[in-house]
């Protein structure tokens, strides 16, 4: 037979193949049975298109660059969302399979040519593929860094829970803000690698020479925390090798994505001033800084040090608030302390304790010193403006 009559024979039987292979993909494909009749169709397409389009090879082999357009622009966009490459290679392989079965006994250059042109739909439905998931990838990249920034900024929106969504977010625990500089050759692969060995969520945002990550536990909602779940400070030090020179400084934990905005200005902050503190660690806990930042002129930082410090003494006792001052003012010198106040050395020793036990610093050492006695001073300072504020004012006399 020549290849007039073979081709015209192709056209003749082209749809009893399309039905044969339709049945045999229910019969053989669970995922094809069990999807909605929309898509099933679509799929249905696809196949009669592959045929369709072997025929046209068959007569014109030069046309193999249409290969992907001619088969793949059957099927709507949203099938590369529901179908995997995978299941699109079963596809194709059914198909061959029963084109081979149908034109068995026709000699062995048309089965040849099925195999040819087989192995040209699998390497166009892998370019395919590969598109797709490029294009996706860049639409990730930038729909993270449009949430990172809107959490750096603070400026969320309603939109922003979806889009966190779309990232394929998956904690729903506490968050924390890292910031650092950008190294030279930032291997953003190896960041999400460890992010998961660690069992983090992680979004990164590479903003010129500052790498922001912000980190979230990977955990279902509802979980309970594992004993043995890693603190952001580990997570941190962990992360640390990723970060270019300089420091890096990690915002404190705040419950959800949505108030990330919070430990990403703690961590900004702290990262602005850093290099104040010749001896500060890496990474290093933006609440360490609190000094630095207060003097820098960060609000949060000198409410937090207010709240976190001074009212909780001077609600507990002045007694404590006394003894600081004056255990800072002398030097941290016990001795000192207790002539100024005139009790005993132990006395003092004691009260500085209580100090420990009711805020969490120990005054006795040089760093956390210096956050106390910043505490006590923007305390005291806004102790009295709030009462110049709340002092009558008087009526001039005549």
């Amino acid at each position: 037979m020549d290849k007039a009559a073979t081709l015209t024979w192709l056209r003749r039987i082209s749809g009893d193949i399309a039905s044969v292979t339709i049945k045999r993909l229910e019969d053989t494909l669970p995922w094809y049975a069990d999807m909605p009749p929309a898509r099933r169709s679509a799929v249905g397409l696809v196949a009669q298109a592959g045929i369709t389009s072997f025929i046209q090879w068959y007569e014109d082999p030069t046309s193999t660059p249409w290969i992907a357009a001619d088969i793949f622009a059957a099927a709507p966009r949203e099938l590369l969302r529901s179908v995997s490459l995978q299941q699109t290679l079963q596809l194709i392989r059914v198909t061959v399979e029963v084109t081979e079965e149908r034109v068995a006994g026709r000699g062995d250059d048309l089965r040849e040519a099925i195999l040819l042109y087989s192995r040209d739909v699998a390497f166009a439905a892998a370019d395919v593929y590969a598109r797709a998931a490029e294009a996706r990838g860049l639409w990730d990249a930038r729909l993270e860094a449009l949430v990172v920034d809107s959490i750096l900024t603070g400026e969320a929106d309603e939109e922003l829970p979806s889009r966190i969504a779309a990232l394929g977010w998956h904690g729903h625990g506490e968050v924390a803000v890292l910031v650092g500089t950008t190294p030279p050759q930032f291997d953003v692969d190896l960041v999400r690698r460890t992010a998961r060995k660690l069992a983090v969520d992680v979004l990164i945002g590479v903003q010129g020479s500052r790498l922001v990550l912000v980190l979230g536990r990977a955990r279902a909602e509802g979980q309970e925390g594992d004993d043995d779940e890693l603190g952001f400070q580990e997570i941190a030090t962990r992360l640390e090798p990723s970060f270019g020179p300089g420091y890096v400084v990690l915002g404190p934990a705040v419950a959800a994505l949505v108030d990330a905005s919070q430990s990403a200005r703690a961590a900004l902050a702290g990262f602005a001033v850093a290099r104040a503190w010749r001896g500060a660690p890496r990474p290093v806990e933006a609440d360490d800084l609190l000094p630095e930042r207060a003097l820098a002129g960060d609000p949060l930082a000198k409410q937090t040090l207010i709240e976190r410090i001074y009212r909780p003494l001077q609600a507990h006792s002045t007694d404590l608030v006394t003894t600081l001052w004056s255990y800072l003012d002398n030097g941290r010198s016990l001795e000192a302390t207790a002539r100024e106040l005139f009790v005993h050395p132990n006395t003092v020793r004691y009260r500085l304790k209580r100090v420990s036990e009711v805020i969490g610093w120990d005054a006795t050492g040089p760093r956390e010193a210096l956050i106390l006695q910043t505490a006590l001073i923007l305390g005291s300072i806004g102790a009295a403006d709030q009462g110049r504020r709340r002092a009558p004012l008087r009526r001039p006399q005549r």
